[in-house]
């Protein structure tokens, strides 16, 4: 159970921001940037806080876009991008968790970085 083999609507991006850095701009930001690959319903920022818990995959940004070949386009362009510093992981995500809010990590996601 890793990656959903197609596309879906939501797009998740890791290693955006580290832990604390995320401020109310933020999903703005994301929306604004994500809406250049088409229509965003929303973004949904959620943060990790367990202890020991690598700090650039903490931070979880979740984007849901109406068409899922935007969210594709979105994630082709995102994936390994340079951002601040920052190598950003982007990654297709399970509509159903993301609908029924299970944002955290889920098992067999791949690192970010490997």
């Amino acid at each position: 159970g890793d990656t959903p083999a197609t596309p879906t609507r939501v797009l998740l991006l890791r290693n955006l921001t580290g832990p604390g850095e995320v401020d109310g701009d933020l999903e703005d930001e994301v929306a604004e940037e994500c809406e250049r690959f088409g229509a965003v319903v929303r973004v949904v920022i959620f943060e990790v806080t367990d202890a020991g818990f690598p700090a650039n995959e903490a931070v979880r940004i979740f984007a849901e876009f109406v068409e899922a070949e935007s969210a594709e386009r979105c994630r082709a362009e995102m994936d390994g991008r340079f951002f601040g510093g920052r190598t950003v992981c982007a990654m297709s995500y399970d509509e159903d968790k993301f609908f029924a809010n299970d944002l955290g990590p889920q098992p067999g996601e791949k690192a970010v970085g490997s």
